[in-house]
This record gives structure tokens, sequence and C-alpha cells, in this order.
């Protein structure tokens, strides 16, 4: 199994970007989420989606800001990142898992990463 994340960058606040991750190898409907580490702090959920209805599940911290969807036939998920802030600066990584995408420690299949960074 594979997921390739792409789409970070550096950005001013106020500003957007998309970050998608497409995952190969997935042998049937696993949830699909998107997480955040910071530099000296924690590993922590941003959002995720069933895969199947499309329920979606957001951390508080971007509720209203971000957007969490995806592509069934491109087996594609994407976040849609506006009203950037400094602190949403990190690493995000897109993950896979069999649970429910609320789950946090489900996660089984991890992507590599995409630097996000976000100035004032």
């Amino acid at each position: 199994v594979q997921l390739q994340a792409s789409g970070g960058g550096l950005v001013q606040a106020g500003g957007s970007l998309r970050l998608s991750c497409t995952a190969s190898g997935l042998t049937f409907s696993y949830a699909r989420g998107w997480f955040r580490q910071a530099p000296g702090k924690e590993r922590e959920f941003v959002a995720g989606i069933t895969w199947s209805a499309g329920t979606t599940f957001y951390a508080d911290s971007v509720k209203g800001r971000f957007t969490i969807s995806r592509d069934n036939a491109k087996d594609t998920v994407y976040l849609q990142m506006n009203n950037l802030k400094p602190e949403d600066t990190a690493v995000y990584y897109c993950a896979a898992s069999p649970l429910g995408p609320n789950i946090r420690d489900g996660y089984e299949y991890w992507g590599q990463g995409t630097q996000v960074t976000v100035s004032s």
C-alpha cells in the first residue's frame, strides 16, 4: 500500500492550499484522514472521511476553514485549506484506516508528508 501526498507549499496568512493524497494497493474502502505535526508538537488529527458515504469529521481548530473530500474513481482524498493561519504550519500526512475516520488509533497506512508553511 502506498499513499502519495502532494500540494504543500508556502502561503501567506489568509491564503489557500489544496492537498491531495492518492492511494494504491488498498484492497477495500478504507477511511481516509489528514493529520499534521508541527515542530516540537505531537501529531494531531485534522480531518477524516468515510470512503463510501463521504461522512466527514474535523478537528475544532480547522472547522469552517478546511474541507476534506474524496474522488472514488481516482482513489484520491483532498484537503482544501482556506483562511490559513501561521499556526497551521506543519507537515501534513494522509492516512488510511479500516475503521471509522474519527478513530485516531485506527490508521494503518501513512503517506510521506507534505510541508505547509503559513507566513504572517
